[in-house]
């Protein structure tokens, strides 16, 4: 709720610089991304060599549906460096 009332009054700031209104949701989902993956649930395993997350995570599925990429690829990724 307290994301929607940010987006509604910083469209009102962006919308005089010329911004579309589609790109503007475009920042808007990578700023409400952003913030789901400071939200994820990650385990260290290894003495921190490596980590996991459940596949169940809310903010790891709403992550990855704002940006469309598929979930397990990204759990991957965000797990592992190479």
């Amino acid at each position: 709720l307290q994301f929607v009332s940010f987006c509604r009054e910083n469209q009102l700031s962006i919308a005089p610089l010329g911004v579309k209104e589609s790109h503007q949701m475009a920042i808007f989902r990578i700023i409400a991304a952003i913030l789901h993956l400071g939200n994820l649930e990650i385990q260290s395993e290894r003495d921190g060599e490596a980590c996991s997350m459940s596949s169940e995570d809310e903010h790891l599925n709403h992550f990855c549906g704002l940006l469309g990429v598929e979930q397990g690829q990204m759990q991957h990724w965000l797990c592992h460096r190479k």
